[in-house]
């Protein structure tokens, strides 16, 4: 654990949604990034719920500057906000990226490696890839104060949520100039 914070002593902070999108441009790949505000949350099928209810006009929620984390939580055991919250793997939402760059997020956050598509999108778009802690959902339940199902709650996990979070710990793996943190 002394090792951990001694890593993030120094870490950015970055607050969601974003007022201003250009302090994406000051970060670098594998910088330390501790997340505080409110993050969108879904995994593969909540994107496809999202991409279908824009193409029908039905979906309300501003994505602007927001950044969309890749989980699906379990439910919160009793006295917690949030039961486990680990990353899912992100190349399963690669596909949707475009998409979701266009319709205004800043960025996302999950695990693993992306694909050479993703990381020119973000370099066309100016937005950034975080990486967390896999299969460490448990640690990353404490820097969740808050949990709200905004759309589609029958679909449990892959319902569309947002956490609030405080000093939430990530890595840039993709910066704004499309730099990898996974090729290095």
């Amino acid at each position: 654990m002394e090792n951990f914070l001694k890593f993030f002593e120094g870490a950015k902070r970055l607050f969601f949604p974003l007022e201003n999108r250009e302090e994406l441009s000051e970060l670098k790949c594998g910088d330390p990034v501790l997340i505080s505000g409110w993050v969108l949350c879904g995994r593969d099928a909540t994107h496809r719920k999202i991409l279908q209810s824009v193409e029908r006009g039905e979906f309300s929620i501003d994505l602007k500057n927001q950044l969309f984390y890749y989980v699906g939580p379990t439910p919160a055991p009793p006295g917690k906000e949030v039961g486990s919250a680990g990353p899912t793997t992100s190349s399963r939402m690669d596909a949707y990226m475009e998409f979701m760059l266009k319709a205004g997020i800043a960025g996302s956050l999950g695990k693993g490696k992306r694909s050479k598509e993703v990381r020119e999108l973000l370099k066309k778009y100016k937005g950034i890839y975080l990486s967390t802690f896999g299969g460490a959902g448990a640690f990353l339940s404490r820097f969740i104060k808050k949990v709200e199902c905004l759309l589609w709650e029958d679909l449990g996990p892959e319902a569309l949520f947002r956490m609030k979070v405080e000093d939430f710990p990530a890595i840039v793996a993709i910066d704004t100039q499309g730099n990898d943190f996974f090729e290095y």
